[in-house]
């Protein structure tokens, strides 16, 4: 039988790995950390989203220090993303519990999740530096609220900050990446605190698994913290077509696999 503490060091390798391998794709490490958590570490339902936004809260401070030391802080565009995710985090995070609970169901919502992002990641290429840039087509304050509640519902429901799925949009509608990285993190954390706050407080009137497990979710953060240190290391030296292309193929086969789960 294993001793005690396996399960946070093979929580803190994988993460380390996971993070390594999705920094350089552009993806966060707790998009694929959670279908590790259900299949590998046996995380119960609904008690794996909140442990997979801890990956969040420990894993991202560093990142927003060396953004705050470059005054790069993400000001409006990330108070406008948090109005959002925030009411939008508590929402995914209650329905979830109440409605959500199941890992059968849950199967499904991992599935609508990867699948988009899967292809996603496969079927487009890395913007290519233009001679001329191209006039910036900003969404309006009031649909990217909207959008950004959407985002934190699914967050909610999911176990990730949102900033993997904002972040593509943002840019493709004329934001510039260097305020789009430090907005879409700020959101992320703030978001993950919000809803791992939510979970707890939700877990007090329930008798099954909802609060976070906090050695693993701890454990998450650190290894992916020190995994988005190498991958970003690594991502000079792959070529960025490919490293996309393998992570999309590899976040497409694990959509497969739990939806094929879902509706068996």
């Amino acid at each position: 039988m294993a001793g005690p503490g396996w399960k946070e060091f093979i929580a803190l390798a994988a993460a380390y790995a996971i993070a390594a391998i999705a920094t350089p794709a552009g993806i966060s490490g707790a998009v694929l950390l959670l279908p590790f958590q259900v299949s590998v570490l046996g995380t119960p339902s609904p008690a794996v989203t909140p442990t997979n936004l801890l990956y969040n809260i420990v894993a991202t401070p560093g990142a927003l220090y060396r953004y705050a030391r470059q005054h790069q802080a993400g000001g409006k565009l990330a108070r406008q993303l948090t109005a959002g995710t925030l009411p939008g985090v508590i929402a995914g995070s209650v329905i979830r519990v109440e409605l959500l609970p199941g890992p059968r169901v849950f199967d499904l919502v991992v599935a609508a999740v990867l699948l988009p992002m899967g292809g996603w990641l496969t079927a487009t290429r890395p913007p290519r530096p233009a001679a001329r840039p191209a006039p910036a087509r900003h969404i309006p304050g009031p649909a990217l609220t909207a959008l950004a509640s959407l985002v934190g519902c699914i967050g909610g429901i999911y176990g990730i900050g949102g900033g993997s799925i904002l972040a593509p949009v943002l840019i493709t509608a004329g934001h510039p990446p260097a305020e789009v990285a430090p907005a879409a993190l700020a959101s992320t954390f703030t978001t993950s605190v919000a809803g791992v706050a939510t979970f707890t407080a939700l877990a007090i009137q329930q008798h099954g698994p909802t609060a976070p497990d906090w050695p693993t979710g701890i454990a998450l953060g650190i290894g992916g913290l020190a995994g988005a240190y190498t991958g970003a290391r690594l991502q000079a030296r792959l070529p960025d077509l490919l490293i996309r292309r393998i992570v999309g193929i590899l976040v497409l086969t694990i959509g497969g696999r739990y939806l094929w789960s879902g509706m068996a």
